[in-house]
């Protein structure tokens, strides 16, 4: 047996933020001569990952905030994105409404991350112009209490701004498993309101906001070890139900120190979609 199916859980480097007084930002491209790509100092702890398949119970996203799927794609060409559009939006779309009883689900937006040959640093997943998604090292969750909102009227401008709807992540690995760079995600219900950092995301068009997270010794943190390209992780970046214990998952890409110095880097597609709820 691999050795590596015998740990309940790996230690690893997650990058938290260090707070600041001025507000944070972080250009996803390169913003030429004399602008600091970003003002953002970070935290790196050594934090203990637990192995989510061998969980007593089986976290689910009404609870933990993730869950994972065995979700077979149709798709034969990820590097082909009239496939993705054409083929994987509607699946998603599919597994979206079934799993959450919504009334609508709208995918708005999809991510190819490859992790560098080399296992450099983990950066906030971008280099150069920005245009090569990488795997993304930093604690975060993609959005936050303003930009989670904007983002229902962008896409249904005229529905009612109080209607209940959940923005998710679908992750899945591209081509093989996901060996050497997985994705750790946090149960949502270990996050207080006072971890979250706004944080400017900057864009050659548009700037976004997300938050990043500070280092709590209360989070909880989990991953599917070696996950093939045949499951698919769903959690929640946004969900607009302020009583609900699990509203948004950190989530980061780390190193596995157990992996082999010969895994092949990572590849990876991120889905998000928006569903509204009954």
């Amino acid at each position: 047996m691999d050795i590596r199916a015998r740990n309940t859980h790996v230690v690893a480097e997650l990058n938290y933020v260090s707070p600041q007084a001025s507000r944070l930002y972080n250009y996803m491209y390169d913003p030429g001569p004399g602008t600091e790509p970003t003002n953002c100092r970070y935290d790196p702890r050594q934090c203990a990952i637990s192995d989510a398949r061998q969980a007593a119970m089986d976290p689910c996203l009404g609870v933990q905030g993730f869950q994972l799927f065995e979700a077979p794609t149709a798709v034969a060409d990820f590097d082909d994105s009239i496939q993705i559009q054409d083929i994987y939006y509607p699946e998603v779309e599919r597994l979206v409404r079934d799993l959450t009883g919504g009334t609508r689900a709208i995918v708005f937006d999809h991510q190819l991350r490859q992790r560098e040959a080399g296992r450099p640093a983990l950066p906030f997943g971008r280099h150069g112009d920005g245009s090569k998604p990488a795997a993304v090292g930093r604690v975060h969750n993609d959005y936050s209490e303003r930009s989670g909102r904007r983002r229902l009227q962008m896409l249904l401008p005229s529905i009612d701004p109080h209607a209940s709807f959940l923005i998710l992540n679908l992750w899945r690995p591209v081509l093989y498993p996901a060996i050497d760079t997985p994705l750790a995600v946090c149960d949502a219900r270990t996050v207080k309101s006072g971890d979250w950092v706004e944080t400017d995301i900057l864009y050659p068009a548009r700037t976004g906001e997300i938050y990043q997270a500070r280092y709590s010794p209360d989070h909880r943190w989990s991953y599917y070890p070696e996950m093939t390209p045949q499951e698919v992780l769903v959690f929640k970046t946004f969900d607009s139900r302020a009583g609900n214990p699990g509203r948004m998952v950190p989530h980061c890409a780390f190193d596995d120190p157990t992996a082999p110095a010969d895994a092949p880097p990572r590849r990876s597609i991120e889905i998000r979609c928006l569903v509204t709820l009954a």
